[in-house]
């Protein structure tokens, strides 16, 4: 049973990760001229390709299919899987992070170091599980 939860646990913190993350661009647009921009083709600086949207799309959908093969995967690959992907949507974040700090809006230094906290909450979950089901 406590496996359940474990797997659940990580299960809520992957949609919690994919939640904030997905806010971040949606308060973006609030920011004065972001509209202007994206109607121009880029965004802050970066050109916006169809292999720009096309990374942001596996971005967007690796949070939700972590939440799911949290939940379905064996023990032992779960925790590695966890562990592992957590790690890198960590590093992923601290790399938002730092780009903010450039020019720094609360909302998304806040939603960074959430989505950091968060992240590493997987990690830790992950590492929780058991390595091998006997």
């Amino acid at each position: 049973m406590e496996n359940l939860a474990l797997k659940t646990k990580l299960s809520v913190l992957w949609l919690f990760s994919e939640l904030a993350f997905m806010a971040h661009p949606l308060l973006t647009l609030m920011k004065p001229g972001v509209l202007q921009q994206i109607m121009a083709g880029n965004i802050e600086g970066l050109q916006i390709t169809p292999e720009i949207l096309l990374v942001y799309a596996v971005l967007f959908l690796f949070p939700l299919v972590m939440a799911f093969l949290s939940l379905t995967l064996k023990d032992s690959i779960n925790r590695w899987a966890n562990i592992i992907m957590g790690i890198v949507g960590a590093v992923l974040s601290l790399v938002g992070l730092s780009e903010e700090l450039a020019q720094p809006y609360a909302y998304a230094i806040l939603i960074w170091i959430t989505k950091i906290a968060v992240d590493a909450l997987i990690v830790w979950y992950a590492y929780k599980l058991p390595k091998d089901k006997t």
